[in-house]
């Protein structure tokens, strides 16, 4: 039985804004720490068998300079990699391309924390209709497939995922997710109306009971 509300209160959202060579761009951060040593979390984000067991399928060449593909989802050119403290790749879906950066650091007092930042351009048209919720609530969903494995081995294979998401504890964890999405983008300055728009958007494209396109990952 998956906790949803412990999972949301245990991830930290933010959202923000960075200039690009190309002009302004936003930026989503979402981070958790896991019960985990930096090297075996390291092996979970990085190695093709374990990311499938935990997010989805993916192929290709994970080394730098490689080009990987999520089946059915984004893929991308590897970017950066700095093992095991994190690396950086583009994020290519459909015709948008935008960028992603995983970093891992020690906790303190134990554990590992993973931190993923998602950058995209300000007229990033997924974007202007969703608000960070059109990244952030599948990246929500990716971070909560991961604490399953790490907790207890368990894969969340695709199927088992999509069935999950359309059950009543499914749609309050992405319902939750949404409006933490939306509390975050106001507290990194959007417009408390525009905000929630969106947030409203993003909630009811990942919770009505068959969605012409979902929003991504």
């Amino acid at each position: 039985m998956i906790d949803v509300t412990q999972q949301i209160n245990a991830v930290r959202r933010q959202v923000g804004k960075r200039v690009l060579e190309a002009g302004e761009a936003r930026v989503v951060t979402i981070s958790q720490a896991y019960d985990a040593t930096l090297d075996d979390l390291w092996d979970a984000c990085t190695d093709p068998e374990r990311i499938s067991r935990w997010f989805l399928p993916v192929s290709g060449d994970l080394r730098l300079h490689g080009r990987y593909q999520f089946e059915g989802n984004a893929g991308g050119r590897i970017e950066r990699c700095d093992p095991p403290k994190g690396y950086a790749a583009t994020w290519e879906y459909g015709e948008e391309v935008s960028w992603v950066e995983v970093r891992l650091t020690a906790e303190p007092d134990g554990g590992t924390r993973f931190e993923l930042e998602h950058t995209a351009h300000v007229d990033d048209e997924r974007w202007a209709e969703f608000g960070p919720g059109a990244v952030g609530v599948g990246w929500d969903m990716g971070f909560l497939g991961l604490a399953i494995h790490l907790s207890s081995g368990q894969d969340m294979n695709p199927q088992e995922s999509a069935a999950w998401s359309a059950s009543d504890q499914g749609r309050q964890f992405m319902t939750l997710s949404s409006r933490e999405w939306c509390d975050a983008s106001i507290a990194g300055g959007e417009d408390g109306a525009s905000a929630r728009a969106a947030a409203d958007r993003t909630t009811a494209a990942y919770t009505a009971p068959a969605p012409d396109e979902p929003a991504e990952p």
